[in-house]
């Protein structure tokens, strides 16, 4: 598992145009199958489990989900049974991520989405129905997932280059407020809700802050006219970027989370957003799973 992961500069004409220097912090190179932000966030919780005397681990996500991709991987490289409830019925041929996931040993459960919307109300019934358990929270964020984001925190802190703005796409706000909570005060956090509606995470971010015992060290806003429509939509504009950004830059990006966030910084550099001299770090949190 790779930690202290590269940062890779981006050259590009509009950067010098606006007098900015852009710089991606390569989180999608920790493991092929467990990378960027869900590896930061799932260590702490495997290592919980462990420590706590489980053998079995719940966790729940969507059938396309990155977290689910990502803790079956994780669970069979810690030797920890992996059962994931799922949203929605079964729908046979498995898509890629279920395929993936049951190949690494995860028990795939499914729940209806009504149901769903409450998922933590059936954890006891889970409990008699499967045996117990140690639970891990849907997208993985919780207050040991922050003590994992604040590692990525320090690298960026500690790493031989200054950085004036971090930038991140935001699913659940564990990763951001990572951020938020552990960066130098000297910088500020741009989040890229990758929902309609991303407005909520504002009270979800400070919440997991709260929770975990911890204090806003940084000024931050979230950016949210860059959703695209949510997570199941493929918009041309974005695909395009992403395959153009893919042939410059030889950076692979996906449609879910990462590539939206670059597609704004981009956007907003152009419109002149940040100022002369802005150094501009923006995180590629992986889940590429998602091109395959």
């Amino acid at each position: 598992m790779k930690e202290n992961t590269p940062i890779q500069e981006i050259q590009n004409p509009i950067l010098d145009q606006n007098g900015v220097r852009l710089f991606i912090k390569r989180d999608d190179l920790t493991h092929p199958d467990v990378s960027g932000n869900k590896w930061r966030k799932l260590k702490y919780n495997l290592l919980q489990a462990k420590e706590e005397g489980y053998s079995t681990i719940l966790t729940f996500g969507g059938a396309y989900s990155n977290h689910i991709h990502a803790f079956a991987a994780a669970g069979k490289l810690y030797g920890l049974k992996i059962i994931g409830m799922i949203r929605g019925e079964e729908h046979l041929p498995l898509n890629p991520t279920l395929s993936f996931a049951e190949s690494q040993g995860m028990k795939l459960v499914y729940m209806d989405r009504t149901s769903f919307k409450n998922y933590r109300d059936h954890i006891p019934r889970l409990k008699e129905e499967l045996g117990d358990f140690y639970v891990a929270p849907m997208g993985g964020s919780n207050a040991l997932a922050l003590k994992g984001v604040a590692e990525l925190g320090e690298e960026i802190n500690n790493s031989n280059q200054q950085f004036d703005v971090v930038c991140a796409a935001g699913g659940t706000g564990g990763t951001l407020a990572g951020l938020i909570s552990s960066l130098d005060e000297n910088m500020r956090v741009l989040g890229f809700p990758a929902l309609k509606g991303g407005e909520f995470l504002y009270d979800d971010i400070r919440g997991f802050i709260k929770e975990s015992g911890l204090k806003e060290n940084v000024d931050w806003e979230l950016i949210t006219d860059y959703h695209f429509g949510g997570y199941a939509k493929k918009k041309p504009e974005l695909i395009q970027f992403i395959e153009e950004f893919h042939q410059k830059h030889h950076v692979e990006l996906e449609r879910i989370y990462t590539g939206k966030m670059l597609y704004g910084v981009m956007d907003l550099i152009g419109k002149g957003y940040f100022s002369k001299g802005d150094r501009i770090l923006c995180l590629h949190s992986g889940g590429l799973q998602i091109n395959r």
